[in-house]
């Protein structure tokens, strides 16, 4: 697909290349030069994504895909990781990392130029780091996938729950002694939830998040903040895509209500995710896609992007649910990509034709946000909740899939 996108921005009018990645490689062009990549109008990202982009300007123009395609490959290599560490054979493994590895949309999506896949391989780093109770190793691969992209600070609260002292503990009977000692007082119990292992993740995360930034700010000043940061609080995006905010925010976006409504649009999207993050935190995988999904459906700005967001985690939440590729699971997919079609449908009367489709491209976002909403309901209630680690004795807790290891 990458080759054949050379060939198609070469020969076609329409180009196979997303925009972004034009906004990309202009940024790095401005970091080769010495200058801001600000000064490049919409690149609302870490300059670190420029900087490691500059390839593109002194190599070849290519490089940035090339790389995406490599982090692609890496997500795949973890998921098998991931997914054998969990009990899976070396077979069902790889056949689940097909599901990222060759699918389709991930392909289109990376090969065009996103860079989603780069925070990808950072979250899943991060995680497998987790797995294998490297903590502190995790912690600074999740301040970097922070840095990068800052939604994935909503595995902060799963992360904490994952880290617990009896995870850890080389003796069990003594640390469950202690912690019913702890659990005597309301005092005992609101210590007993600090621990080292939580105190190296702050520690850890928040330091290379805040060194990384501390170094931007230095180079780049106030600029890199609003950019990368303010930017996305206050953003109005008057272009349409799948979120059912953008048809009030376009219709509002010259009067003060526009920013009132954006920064409203965080309250239902921060409630859903913060209670999927407390009721599955024990299961760190599924908890991190159900509340990915939630908090790109609930989004104010939704794109095909960000669906890799939470698609590189279905490979290895997918042995635990019931569904697999049966008929339910067919509708369910069906009714997901449906959604999509009728709205891509009315952006294309809109964008090709000319056509005033406005009203139906906002009804068709709400079609999808109910959908969304559908999905992931029949996802969670035919999950069945794995938990990261068996705290009976502190292993990952491979059992629940030795059972899969001849799918």
């Amino acid at each position: 697909m990458l080759l054949y996108g050379v060939w198609q921005d070469a020969n076609l009018t329409v180009k196979y290349t997303d925009i972004d990645y034009n906004v990309f490689t202009d940024a790095a062009r401005f970091v080769w030069e010495g200058s801001s990549p600000y000064k490049r109008s919409t690149y609302r990202y870490t300059p670190f994504l420029a900087w490691l982009l500059t390839p593109n300007i002194w190599l070849h123009h290519t490089f940035g895909k090339w790389l995406f395609v490599a982090c692609d490959c890496l997500v795949g290599y973890l998921i098998i990781c991931i997914t054998k560490g969990r009990g899976l054979s070396d077979q069902a493994a790889a056949n689940y990392s097909a599901l990222w590895l060759l699918n389709p949309q991930v392909a289109n999506i990376s090969t065009r130029g996103s860079a989603e896949s780069v925070v990808c391989a950072s979250v899943m780093a991060a995680f497998y780091a987790f797995q294998r109770k490297q903590v502190a190793l995790g912690s600074v691969l999740f301040g970097l996938a922070v840095h990068l992209k800052i939604y994935p600070i909503i595995y902060a609260l799963p992360l904490l729950i994952v880290l617990d002292s009896r995870v850890f503990s080389t003796n069990s009977r003594h640390t469950g002694n202690a912690m019913l000692n702890r659990s005597r007082s309301a005092l005992g119990h609101i210590l007993g939830l600090v621990n080292i292992h939580r105190v190296t993740f702050f520690a850890a995360s928040a330091g290379i998040f805040l060194f990384l930034n501390a170094v931007m700010y230095c180079i780049y000043g106030m600029e890199f903040v609003d950019e990368t940061y303010l930017y996305h609080v206050t953003r109005k995006d008057h272009r349409h895509n799948y979120s059912m905010w953008f048809l009030p925010i376009y219709l509002t976006f010259q009067s003060p209500a526009s920013l009132t409504m954006g920064l409203l649009s965080f309250l239902p999207q921060a409630v859903v995710v913060t209670s999927l993050g407390f009721a599955f935190g024990k299961d760190l995988y599924f908890a991190a896609f159900a509340q990915t999904f939630a908090f790109v459906a609930y989004n104010k700005v939704c794109t095909a992007q960000y669906f890799m967001w939470y698609i590189c985690f279905l490979p290895v939440i997918w042995p635990y649910n019931s569904q697999k590729l049966v008929a339910k699971g067919l509708v369910v997919l069906g009714v997901w990509f449906g959604s999509q079609a009728l709205y891509l449908q009315q952006a294309y009367r809109l964008e090709f034709l000319g056509e005033n489709t406005f009203t139906l491209l906002w009804a068709a976002g709400l079609v999808i946000f109910v959908a969304n909403n559908w999905v992931l309901q029949q996802i969670i209630s035919t999950q069945r909740i794995a938990p990261l680690f068996n705290l009976a004795d502190g292993k990952s807790d491979s059992s629940s899939s030795k059972h899969k290891k001849d799918e």
